[in-house]
C-alpha cells in the first residue's frame, strides 16, 4: 500500500497533488494523515489506498480496465518524517548545526567542520502546536521552514544556535510545496547558502535540525536518489515530487531543517521519511533547494507561489506494466488517471496513454516527466508525444496553476 503521512494539527488539512488526507495513526501526540488521491472538482484524480495490495478507485475510473489495476501500489507506509513534535522540549543547552555539499567530493569538508560552519544558519521553530526546524534565508531575520510546521500556529518562537530566542510570524506559506517564510524579530543573522544545482547521487549528505526537540542534532549519510516521488502521493506533478532522497536519518522535528552537502550548502529542506516499521531502512526525503528558493522568492515578492499543473497521475512504464497493457516499448510514462475537468482531460489525454516525450524531450520515467514539467509555468503550452493503441500522436496541453487546496 502506498501511503503518505504527514503531521497536521486539527486546524490544518493538507492536500497533496493527487492526494488528500485522512487520519491513520497517532504518534507522540501528533496526528498523522494519509494521502488519498483526488478528483478534479476536489482535486482528486484517483482513489486512496486501503489495505496492502488494494486500491479504492474513484467512481469515474473503470475498474475493469487493465490500467486501473496498475495503480495498485507496492506498499510502503510513509510517515511524516519531519513534523512538529508536540511532546518534546528543546534541550537547555543548544548545540551546533552545520552542513555542506558533496557535489564535488574532493572539496568536501569533514563533518565536524561542516557542523561548525553551518551552526548559525539552522534554527528551531517552536509553536503552540509543537516544534520543527528552520533555516536562515536572509540576514534580516527571514527564516524558511516547512508550511506544516507552522500551520495553525498562534505563537511562533525561533531558537538560535547561540541560545537566543525571539518571536516570529508567518510572512507567507505555500501548501503546494510545503514551504513557509517566517520573519523573526532579529537581524544580523548568517544566511545559509542554498545550492540551486542538484547534488550527485552518492555525495555526502548531512541533516541538521531539531528531531524530538534535540536542537542542532546532526546525522549523516549520502544522497540516495533524485527526482523522487513520495510513495503514495498519487501524483507526479505536485509539491511532494522531484524530491531529494537521502539515507541520513530524518525524524519528527527535523521538518524544515537543512540537508547539506560536503561544501556546507543547503541542497534540500527536510520533508519526510519512511519509517522502519514499513520495512524501510533510512529512506528520507527533502524538497530540493532550487524549488525552495523559487517558492520562497515568490512568496516574499507577492505572497503567493505558482506551480505547473496538468492533472494526471503518471507512473514509469515497466516491463510488467507494458505486458499488462499489451504495449511493445521499453520505457515511457503511463497515465494511470486523469483529473476531470483539468488541462490534460481538456486536451484529450486518457488513462492508459503512454507519454514518451514533453516538448520533444524524451520522458522514459515518471521522474523525467516531472522534471520536464517543472520548467513550465501556468499558461504555457506543452507538446506531449503520446502513444495510444499502437499509434503515436502529438497532443498540446495548456499548463494550469496547480490548486493549493
Amino acid at each position: 500500500m502506498l501511503r503518505i503521512s504527514r503531521p497536521v494539527r486539527s486546524a490544518e488539512r493538507t492536500w497533496f497533488e493527487g492526494g488528500g488526507t485522512r487520519p491513520i495513526a497517532t504518534w507522540a501526540g501528533t496526528v498523522w494523515q494519509e494521502g488519498a488521491a483526488r478528483d478534479a472538482s476536489s482535486h482528486v484524480v484517483d482513489g486512496f489506498p486501503t489495505e496492502a495490495g488494494s486500491l479504492m478507485h474513484a467512481p469515474s475510473i473503470a475498474r475493469k480496465n487493465a490500467w486501473t489495476r496498475l495503480a495498485i501500489a507496492v506498499g510502503v507506509a510513509f510517515c511524516a518524517g519531519c513534523g512538529p513534535d508536540r511532546n518534546a522540549s528543546p534541550p537547555t543547552t543548544p548545540t551546533s548545526p552545520t552542513g555542506q555539499s558533496a557535489t564535488v567530493p574532493a572539496a568536501a569538508m569533514d563533518i565536524p567542520t561542516l557542523v561548525r560552519q553551518t551552526e548559525p544558519s539552522v534554527v528551531t521553530v517552536l509553536t503552540d502546536n509543537g516544534l520543527g526546524s528552520g533555516i536562515v534565508y536572509k540576514a534580516d531575520g527571514t527564516i524558511i521552514t516547512d508550511a506544516h510546521v507552522v500551520a495553525g500556529a498562534h505563537q511562533i518562537t525561533v531558537a538560535f544556535a547561540d541560545g537566543q530566542q525571539v518571536t516570529a510570524k508567518v510572512r507567507a506559506a505555500d501548501n503546494v510545496s510545503d514551504v513557509a517564510v517566517l520573519q523573526a524579530d532579529r537581524g544580523g543573522l548568517t544566511p545559509a547558502t542554498f545550492e540551486k544545482s542538484l547534488p550527485q547521487v552518492g555525495a555526502l549528505a548531512v541533516v541538521i535540525g531539531s528531531p524530538l526537540g534535540f536542537e542542532a542534532s546532526v546525522t549523516s549519510g549520502i544522497i540516495s536518489g533524485l527526482h523522487r516521488q513520495i510513495p503514495g502521493s498519487a501524483s507526479a506533478i505536485a509539491p511532494m515530487v522531484d524530491l531529494v532522497q537521502t539515507d541520513a536519518p530524518i525524524s519528527p522535528g527535523n521538518s524544515g531543517g537543512a540537508l547539506i552537502d560536503g561544501r556546507g550548502h543547503v541542497v534540500g529542506v527536510c520533508e519526510a521519511y519512511i519509517p522502519p516499521t514499513a520495512g524501510a531502512v533510512a529512506l528520507g526525503f527533502a524538497t530540493a533547494a532550487a524549488t525552495v528558493v523559487d517558492v520562497a522568492d515568490q512568496l516574499l515578492a507577492t505572497g503567493t507561489a505558482h506551480h505547473a499543473y496538468v492533472g494526471i497521475l503518471p507512473r514509469t512504464l515497466t516491463p510488467q506494466i507494458a505486458q499488462q497493457l499489451g504495449v511493445n516499448r521499453p520505457d515511457g510514462v503511463v497515465v494511470l488517471a486523469v483529473g476531470t475537468p483539468g488541462p490534460a482531460a481538456d486536451a484529450g489525454i486518457k488513462p492508459g496513454d503512454i507519454i514518451t516525450a514533453v516538448n520533444g524531450r524524451d520522458t522514459p520515467t515518471a521522474e523525467s516527466f516531472i522534471s520536464a514539467l517543472l520548467v513550465s509555468k501556468p499558461g504555457d503550452k506543452i507538446q506531449l508525444t503520446v502513444q495510444r493503441g499502437g499509434a503515436t500522436q502529438q497532443i498540446s496541453v495548456t499548463v494550469a496553476d496547480r490548486p493549493s487546496t
